[in-house]
């Protein structure tokens, strides 16, 4: 069996940069789309026998139709090269309110060939599958969705949530007929996944599976997706667990992260991961600095940046902390002329406010009685004038008295 995963195309997201004027659409939203043309072109032309949409087709539940025609022109592909496709419904892709249609319900509603919605928990069966593997399926679950599929009680279902999907998979594995392949494809926080800059997922936060599910020797690929992290949580072992992470950077918490898709060879209780790194990815950069002095601000902000080639088509953000007087010095048309080959720029002003109060130079701190040293402490702290009468009055009351 070769498979294909991926997750997480999110292929509306214009939130940064100008519209391309031949074909109408975001900038950014050809970003997003380049590498999903990516994804098929490998999918047809390595003949992969299945491909995984691990969820979050889409930004939101309610997709504009040129974003539907865009994502449907891309899977219509899958289909007639005859390839199974399976679309894991996201929480992107899901209405809260019950009884309204996924963002990618119309697959399902066309009965488009080869091509397969899977908005509910479910096993699919190698005959069901036309395939020799077998599938488990999650898609992000409401809590009333996991009701439903499980007959349990609604205090079963907001106690119990992980206890009950592990029932779940545990009975579809009993069932499964282990010479054949099982693949293991939700779209979840799974225990330990790291989300970005080394902060982990923990049980309890959201619906969260158990690491010791997905690590089932039983099965033999775990494909999910929600979180943009590329990731293999069982690195080295078997089962692979893989988030692939995002198709395209989506924001900067993803600026240092290539971006992949997954080609598996897989048979029973082996299996053979290839990850393949999407290229010319939109580049984001972040910095940050504090300026320290007065002077040359404005180089030294420049100075902060790459060098201007480096700059070339990002999406770039500078962040400045700095003494609030020091505001007039940032000669911010300067900066945006430096930065005029990105993509995108966006300065990001932190003025602070002088903290500190200078005494006189025939005065020193020691000298100052405790209610001096608190009226210094209100001006320092920018005070309203009623509200530190208030307080020093209430403070000479507390000292008099002792």
């Amino acid at each position: 069996m070769r498979l294909l995963h991926f997750a997480d195309a999110h292929i509306d997201m214009a939130n940064y940069g100008r519209h391309d004027p031949e074909t109408g659409l975001p900038l950014r939203v050809l970003d997003f789309l380049k590498s999903l043309d990516a994804i098929v072109e490998a999918a047809i032309a390595e003949s992969v026998d299945l491909v995984i949409f691990a969820g979050d087709a889409y930004r939101d539940r309610s997709p504009a139709p040129t974003f539907q025609r865009e994502w449907g022109k891309r899977i219509i592909r899958l289909s007639k090269a005859g390839i199974r496709t399976l679309l894991l419904v996201g929480n992107h892709d899901l209405s809260p309110a019950l009884g309204r249609a996924n963002a990618i319900q119309e697959f399902e509603t066309l009965d488009i060939p080869h091509v397969t919605v899977l908005d509910k928990p479910q096993f699919l069966s190698a005959k069901e599958l036309g395939l020799p593997v077998q599938v488990i399926a999650i898609p992000w679950v409401s809590r009333s969705g996991l009701m439903a599929a499980t007959d349990s009680s609604p205090g079963d279902v907001f106690t119990n949530i992980e206890e009950r999907l592990t029932e779940l998979v545990n009975m579809w594995l009993e069932k499964a007929d282990l010479t054949l392949p099982v693949i293991l494809t939700a779209h979840a926080s799974v225990q330990g996944a790291k989300f970005g800059s080394e902060r982990t997922v923990m049980l309890g936060a959201d619906l969260v599976l158990p690491g010791s599910l997905v690590r089932d020797p039983r099965l033999d690929y775990v494909a999910l997706g929600h979180i943009h992290k590329p990731q293999d949580l069982n690195e080295n072992a078997h089962p692979p667990v893989i988030y692939p992470g995002s198709i395209e950077r989506v924001d900067f918490g993803e600026a240092d992260d290539d971006k992949f898709f997954i080609i598996a060879d897989i048979t029973s209780g082996k299996t053979r991961v290839q990850w393949r790194k999407l290229e010319n990815i939109r580049p984001f950069i972040d910095r940050r600095i504090k300026l320290e002095s007065a002077e040359n601000v404005t180089e030294t902000l420049k100075s902060a940046l790459p060098e201007q080639e480096a700059l070339d088509g990002a999406i770039v953000r500078l962040t400045v902390n700095y003494i609030r007087e020091w505001d007039s010095l940032i000669d911010e048309p300067a900066l945006r002329r430096y930065a005029e080959a990105a993509f995108e720029f966006h300065l990001i002003k932190h003025p602070q406010i002088e903290a500190r109060i200078r005494l006189p130079a025939n005065q020193t701190v020691s000298s100052l009685s405790p209610l001096e040293l608190l009226g210094q402490y209100w001006r320092a702290s920018h005070a309203e004038d009623s509200e530190a009468d208030s307080l020093q009055k209430m403070a000479k009351e507390i000292i008099e008295e002792e």
